[in-house]
């Protein structure tokens, strides 16, 4: 779980580093392509029942409509803003998850710790909004819009909480997700006048690779496949390692300013997150 959290929080810092050569939605393109042939390869060979008609189909188009969102607003963000910030940002999504469940899920009303998580997590976003104000508006629109995909995931999470897809095995969501939106996406890209690039410097085709086979391809199914082997509850105290490790690997890795106001917004993101994952007394 440590290693899987470790990689999601790097992927921010390589894709922004890939938007030298691979155009941002191109970018999310090819790793959703990709990581459908991989899940749905795999998938195929170890249960071919799970292609079977089951009723979740509309609910997975929805589902994979927002995840196409999701990615089209993070990696078109990644232009404008620092990869720590859109992992600071991005995962934010818990916190929506919490909001709308309060809402659409009855069985899931939050405690006051859980609201009082939410508090912090949403002072912290407010406090990295306000440090790249005095940066210009331009990362403050980067900063907003890796906002909104954090918002858009949560609302992915919701999707399946509350539609048949909650009963569906999770590969197929998954594959939902990434076969609706590799379609969305290469055509968002044709939209947009993209070009595929057909020559890569090392590090661009290495970011590719890391994000489609590694994270789309291999952590998202061992992802699943712990969810099946330990309770949910033990594994989201690592939820707060992803964004920490995000915030650090754009620091060391890409020089990202890291002032106190950062750190201050840092630490009450990943307070937040403890809280609001915090489980209840038995």
């Amino acid at each position: 779980m440590l290693v899987c959290c470790a990689s999601w929080g790097l992927q921010q810092v390589l894709a922004k580093l890939a938007l030298a050569e691979v155009p941002p939605i191109t970018q999310a393109a090819i790793r959703s392509i990709g990581g459908t042939l991989i899940i749905g390869g795999w998938s195929w060979w170890r249960d071919p029942k799970l292609f079977t008609p089951d009723g979740s189909l509309w609910p997975g188009i929805a589902a994979g409509v927002l995840f196409s969102l999701e990615f089209l607003a993070l990696f078109v963000g990644l232009q404008w803003t620092s990869a720590s910030h859109a992992a600071l940002f991005l995962y934010t999504a818990p916190f929506f998850v919490a909001l709308g469940a309060a809402f659409l899920l009855p069985h899931e009303r939050m405690r006051l710790i859980q609201w009082l998580g939410l508090a912090l997590s949403f002072t912290g976003v407010a406090i990295a909004l306000g440090v790249s104000t005095q940066q210009g508006l331009t990362p403050v629109i980067g900063d907003l819009l890796t906002l909104v995909a954090g918002a858009f995931w949560g609302m992915v999470t919701l999707t399946v909480k509350a539609t048949k897809l909650n009963a569906v095995p999770a590969a197929k969501v998954l594959l939902y997700q990434l076969a609706v939106s590799a379609v969305l996406l290469a055509v968002a890209a044709l939209v947009m006048g993209e070009n595929v690039p057909m020559t890569l410097s090392f590090v661009p085709a290495a970011s590719l690779v890391y994000q489609t086979v590694w994270v789309a391809g291999f952590t998202y199914l061992v992802w699943y496949w712990l969810l099946r082997q330990y309770h949910a509850g033990e594994m989201s105290a690592f939820t707060f390692v992803t964004p920490l490790i995000g915030v650090l690997a754009g620091h060391f890795l890409m020089g990202d300013p890291l002032d106190a106001g950062v750190a201050v917004a840092v630490a009450l993101v990943l307070g937040g997150i403890v809280l609001v994952n915090r489980p209840r007394a038995v």
